[in-house]
Order: structure tokens, then sequence, then C-alpha cells
């Protein structure tokens, strides 16, 4: 009896000094949210589901327009959309920082006024920039998908890389 005793006591301080540990021991910045302090958010863009996009017909000229935005509230402004990259929907923020003057979507930064930005471009300029990414819709689902990545320096010079954002291509 004294064994169980003691090999159920040693068993509940194991499994209690297991749940001890500080949070920062157990959960690095590897597999924690990292959220800005200011937030950039993408007005008139649909978020139903995993990036947030705008759609745009190759019919209607394939025009794609951008308003990065943050909140009023956070007493920073947008100084400017210092880098952008496209390409297929599996960009990154690898895609972001290998990227050069030269092979950014953007050539020169693009000022901010106050808490927005706007980036606009057409699918017939970003065929010229990234010509192997397919733009053309598919069957099924009826259209075919491109993405932006967007480094935002603000007026303090905090940099933030907000959520890629997708363009939908319909016919």
């Amino acid at each position: 009896m004294k064994q169980y005793i003691l090999k159920s006591l040693l068993l509940a301080l194991l499994a209690g000094s297991g749940l001890s540990c500080k949070d920062d021991l157990i959960y690095s910045e590897l597999v924690r949210d990292n959220r800005p302090d200011v937030p950039v958010t993408y007005p008139g863009a649909t978020t139903y589901g995993f990036n947030p996009y705008v759609t745009t017909s190759l019919a209607a000229g394939g025009n794609i327009q951008f308003t990065l935005s943050i909140p009023a509230t956070s007493g920073r402004t947008i100084k400017e959309i210092t880098k952008v990259v496209g390409g297929a929907t599996g960009i990154n923020v690898a895609t972001l920082n290998a990227a050069t003057s030269t092979t950014a979507y953007n050539s020169a930064p693009i000022a901010g006024s106050g808490t927005t930005a706007v980036f606009t471009t057409t699918i017939a300029n970003f065929k010229q920039k990234y010509p192997t990414v397919v733009t053309a819709p598919v069957a099924l689902p009826n259209f075919t998908e491109i993405a932006f990545l967007f480094l935002v320096t603000l007026d303090n010079g905090t940099e933030i890389v907000p959520t890629p954002v997708r363009v939908r291509i319909v016919n």
C-alpha cells in the first residue's frame, strides 16, 4: 500500500511540475501569433475564407486596387508602401525579403496619405512583371487567383508586413 501511495504521489508531482513552467518556455515566437501593434486592413476586400481578396474581370480591363488602412486611433500614419511582391498564391514573407529594387513589383515606394495608402495596377502590368504566373480563369471554379504582399512603413519607421491579399480573376 505504501508503494501505491508513493508512486501516486510521485506521478502527481511529476505531472504538476510539467504544468508549472512559464509560458515563455513552452511557447516561443515560432508558435505564437505575431500581431503588430498597428494592424493593417484592406477596406473593401472580401474577407470570407483564408486571405482577403478583391475580384477583377479580364473583360473589364483587369484593374486592381487595394486600399491599405490602419486605425485612426493608433496615433500613427502610413508613410509608404515600401515594397510590393506579387505572384501565385504561395507567396510569403521570404518572397518579400528576397525581393530587391529590381525584382519587387514596385520600382519606388508608394506614398501613404494619413492612415491609408492605395496600391493600383492591372492584370496586364502583372503579366509583364510575372509572365509565368497563370492569370487566365480555369474552367472550375471559373476563376484563378494571384496574390500580393506588402511591406508597409509607418511614420515612426516601424515596418509591418500585413496578411497577403489575393486578386480573384474572372472572365
